[in-house]
């Protein structure tokens, strides 16, 4: 067999094969990685901002921050023409014509002491909680009557009530309400080739927020009264927001034969759900940034983005979010959301499920 002849060549250990080039050391440690390589690299590239719309996106133009898992916010400005298909809800959704559409319906409405449904609780004896509300199911004027007497009586000694059941409720108890608002986004359906999964009515006031916490789902939400400011994250971060599996618990009330109507802040107490469920959950807050901290959360740089009435933001699967509310001049908080599911196939999901686990090895590295 011929030898292969190479002019030039010194000797054979000139031939033999070397490390892909790579800007960490040969020393470099799993921590090393993912702030100079994963952190670093994805905030110099990266915008510190929400990109803002003046208009719609068409279909194409929509996918394109799908593939780059990048948020936007389309800028109503009051004029009623930026997004034509909400501006039915944007003129007529008031007190009273909510009132007259729902015709008094029953409805399920989720109370807490201190607007912290779905919330990650330290306790003082040590531990967390994650927390979960006491449902009722509750007239809708009801609803609505306390939700805006307590924006306007900061003495009142009620739990506060937020409409905010994430089960497609405005296909199922708010019905009478989708004749005002398109049943999916056009562009977006047709770029993601689907309908939403799920179409939520959401309705509170300045009390109820919601902690750091992320969805499987493509998330297209509107602002039709108040405001809502969102604190954002990418997936790359999920190094710096400490995930734990933590404790459920659900709201309860102290004394079964409380009324609804009757129950206090002090009247709704924790039970540990049973069977005993674990959560996993962010437990690192980025308005706390010096609590339950990782060796990376002090890399994070949150976003931070106000949606206005007539506002429309998309939030890409898996990005965090931490969600606080303003009440508008009728003293709520209301909005609807689009979900609609993320692709699991490709490698977008698996690369964030990898992050995550060589993050907890990072984690362990440097306890």
């Amino acid at each position: 067999m011929a030898q292969t002849r190479v002019v030039g060549l010194k000797s054979p250990e000139q031939a033999g094969t070397r490390p892909v080039p790579s800007d960490l050391p040969y020393e470099a440690t799993v921590h090393d990685a993912l702030k100079g390589v994963l952190l670093d690299n994805y905030h110099d590239i990266n915008s510190q901002t929400v990109t803002e719309l003046s208009r719609e996106p068409s279909a194409l133009e929509f996918m394109r921050f799908v593939a780059r898992n990048q948020p936007f916010v389309v800028r109503n400005n009051r004029a009623l023409t930026r997004i034509p298909c909400f501006s039915e809800p944007l003129r007529t959704w008031n007190a009273a014509y909510l009132s007259k559409k729902m015709n008094n319906q029953p409805v399920t409405v989720a109370m807490t002491p201190k607007g912290n449904a779905d919330a990650v609780v330290q306790l003082p004896s040590g531990g967390s909680i994650f927390c979960k509300p006491h449902e009722i199911l509750e007239p809708f004027d009801s609803a609505l009557h306390f939700i805006r007497t307590q924006e306007t009586s900061p003495s009142s000694t009620g739990a506060t009530r937020y409409i905010q059941s994430q089960n497609d409720n405005l296909r199922s108890e708010y019905t009478d309400l989708l004749t005002d608002i398109p049943p999916s986004i056009p562009w977006a359906s047709t770029a993601l080739d689907t309908a939403p999964d799920a179409v939520n009515f959401w309705l509170g006031n300045s009390h109820s927020t919601s902690v750091l916490h992320k969805d499987h789902y493509e998330n297209i939400f509107v602002q039709l009264r108040g405001a809502k400011e969102f604190t954002l994250l990418p997936p790359v971060e999920s190094p710096c927001v400490h995930e734990r599996s933590v404790l459920s618990a659900t709201y309860q009330p102290r004394d079964a034969s409380l009324k609804p109507s009757h129950l206090t802040k002090d009247d709704l107490l924790l039970g540990i759900d049973h069977p005993e469920q674990y959560v996993p959950l962010p437990t690192w807050d980025p308005d706390r940034p010096g609590d339950n901290t990782t060796a990376y959360s002090q890399y994070a740089r949150p976003l931070r983005v106000t949606v206005e009435e007539g506002d429309m933001l998309y939030l890409p699967a898996l990005w965090y979010h931490k969600v606080k509310q303003r009440a508008g001049d009728e003293g709520m908080c209301c909005s609807v959301n689009y979900w609609y599911d993320m692709d699991f196939t490709g490698p977008f999901q698996c690369a964030n499920k990898f992050v995550q686990d060589v993050a907890v090895l990072g984690v362990r590295e440097k306890a």
